[in-house]
């Protein structure tokens, strides 16, 4: 009997043991949500009408561990849950910890799974009303959508003067992780200031909560504005050069010399074929049987390769190849030289900011809800092991017990997946490596001018598979470009002040354009590029997008059946031309382009 005794204390003690260190302390918990039990009573639905997104109660795929579930696409949803405690919390005070985990099981293409930190009901709303114009304090969680990459962090801060409540958003947040896995997001508000952004346990993003360089706009404004009264006196001139009005054209200048002519000395290779033709009617094509001459127009037969071509040097009509014209100078144009009356970039006097105030500490509001209110076009969002504390350890400890054993259970089986795949999956677990690098890079503070064109390129390498490698090097040139830059400087030559460009100096504009051109490198082809199809009305159409300045007028697009000329019926514009043809081949086939000359 004793020992009976002695074995059901000793039980007793490692439970209270375990749930303590679950805990960590009741006293620094201010609210956990397990969601091991139904929501119903404890989460409030919005009723507003265009919130018709269903919420449920599920288990996280591949565990039984239960977390709240968006279960339809393209939908709104929104869901309160009031704080069981006395007093609102306080912001202001301490330490305060917001954590939680968000699982995308189907991916995340376009949708956000943020939540939203609620003020009290005497500010204006009520949780069957709840709506994206619910007064929050902080909004915080990952966002994606076409270029929006991000874990947001974002304050509403009442302007002391105005009385406004203002949106502070963190600059340069991190952005979200790409994968099916379960994340947890930790944000961690300290007393003297400091905000930190976790993903996963790791710091991703600290700054300064009254730091203009980490907050857009900054909390604390200007102290001196641009007088709005002021106004450039008329004779300010900000050319600083002119064309020099002493210069005269040379009498040997010709402005009229073509940039290229024909080369006199090619002579046209022995056993060209002038009568053949380079590509010829594919003789095994064969008209398919649901073709309808009405609706999908007279069919003509692919073409393919003219065999008789292979063995010869080419053919077709020769000419002449063109060379560069030594006698070309292109438009003259007077020199350049300082203008004297220049008096640089007139910009307006400063003035004290009339809207100026100082701050110590935020003045918060407090909150007493928290919130998920979302417009989505993702399902299979699963939010799980909501925790807000006033300890960091407590956070800690919660990511060690709930978040820790799921994610790595679901990491190794994403790599037993990817490696019982084999060879034709592997290219997609490098892509995802490659991606998730590239998150990394995007989040480089130096290269922070350039996230959005770096998310950008990843977002469309996303969508199109083959292009990572393209992207990958693009991205890379870039940040070498700039490590360069970064350590040996640019030429200072044309580190200069844009300044608007008058009628004086638009010949002179034109004359370096030409310029340019005669220093233009020779032309190159253009590296081959899968691209996918999309079928319609029994024609399978392909769409090209070619950026550059094109030199002829074809491309070759071929298929997994052979090839097919094009010629572009489209308007070249500045720096794009795009074309839409159709073909009659399977929708299965492969597209690539080639033989597409180009410029710079």
């Amino acid at each position: 009997m004793r020992e009976r005794i002695l074995t059901f204390v000793s039980l007793l003690l490692v439970a209270l043991l375990s749930f303590s260190n679950l805990c960590y302390c009741d006293d620094q918990t201010i609210l956990y949500e397990s969601f091991d039990e139904p929501f119903d009573g404890r989460w409030i639905v919005s009723e507003k009408a265009e919130y018709q997104g269903v919420w449920k109660h599920e288990k996280s795929e591949g565990h039984d561990d239960y977390g709240l579930l968006v279960s339809e696409k393209a939908k709104k949803y929104g869901i309160v849950k009031e704080l069981d405690v006395d007093e609102p919390l306080n912001l202001n005070e301490g330490t305060v910890v917001l954590q939680y985990e968000a699982r995308f099981q189907e991916g995340l293409e376009c949708g956000g799974a943020y939540l939203k930190y609620l003020r009290p009901q005497e500010a204006g709303w009520v949780p069957q009303g709840f709506d994206n114009d619910s007064p929050y304090s902080i909004m915080f969680g990952p966002d994606k959508c076409g270029a929006t990459n991000k874990v947001h962090f974002i304050l509403k801060h009442k302007n002391p003067k105005s009385g406004e409540f203002v949106e502070h958003h963190l600059k340069f947040p991190p952005s979200v992780p790409f994968d099916k896995l379960s994340h947890v997001y930790t944000a961690i508000l300290k007393p003297d200031n400091e905000v930190r952004i976790l993903v996963d346990g790791e710091e991703k993003k600290k700054g300064n909560l009254l730091s203009a360089e980490d907050f857009e706009p900054p909390l604390i404004p200007s102290k001196t504005i641009p007088d709005p009264e002021d106004k450039k006196p008329e004779d300010w001139d900000e050319r600083a050069k002119i064309p020099d009005p002493n210069a005269v054209k040379p009498d040997d200048w010709d402005e009229d010399a073509p940039m290229e002519i024909e080369d006199e000395e090619a002579e046209k290779p022995q056993g060209w074929l002038d009568d053949e033709p380079e590509e010829v009617e594919d003789p095994e094509a064969s008209k398919p049987e649901d073709w309808d001459d009405e609706e999908d127009g007279e069919w003509e037969a692919p073409k393919v390769s003219n065999p008789k071509c292979e063995a010869a040097p080419g053919c077709g009509e020769w000419k002449r190849p063109m060379k560069r014209n030594p006698a070309y100078k292109g438009k003259w144009s007077s020199p350049l030289i300082d203008n004297p009356a220049y008096k640089g970039i007139w910009k307006p006097r400063d003035i004290p900011n009339p809207d100026y105030f100082e701050l110590e500490r935020p003045n918060l509001e407090p909150i007493a809800a928290i919130g998920i209110e979302i417009w989505t076009m993702q399902d299979g969002i699963l939010f799980d092991n909501i925790l807000i504390a006033k300890d960091e350890k407590v956070a800690e400890t919660y990511r060690q017990s709930t978040w820790k054993p799921k994610f790595d259970v679901e990491k190794e089986k994403q790599k037993a997946e990817d490696e019982a795949a084999g060879e034709a999956d592997g290219l997609k677990s490098y892509q995802k490596k490659v991606f998730d690098l590239l998150y990394k890079v995007a989040d480089i503070s130096f290269l922070s001018a350039y996230k959005s064109k770096i998310m950008e390129l990843i977002e469309k390498a996303e969508t199109q598979p083959n292009l990572t490698i393209g992207v990958l090097i693009s991205v890379v040139v870039v940040f070498l470009s700039l490590f360069f830059k970064l350590i040996f400087g640019g030429a200072k030559a044309k580190v200069e002040k844009k300044k608007p460009e008058t009628a004086a100096e638009t010949s002179t504009s034109e004359a370096k354009t030409e310029e340019k051109e005669e220093t233009a490198p020779a032309p190159r082809k253009r590296q081959t590029r899968q691209l996918a199809p999309t079928t319609i009305s029994g024609k399978t159409w392909i769409k090209l997008t070619i950026l550059g300045a094109i030199r002829e007028d074809r491309v070759t697009v071929f298929s997994g059946g052979g090839s097919a000329l094009l010629r572009l019926k489209a308007v070249i514009t500045k720096q794009s031309l795009e074309v839409t043809t159709a073909f009659t081949l399977p929708s299965s086939h492969w597209f690539s382009v080639t033989d597409a000359m180009f410029t710079g």
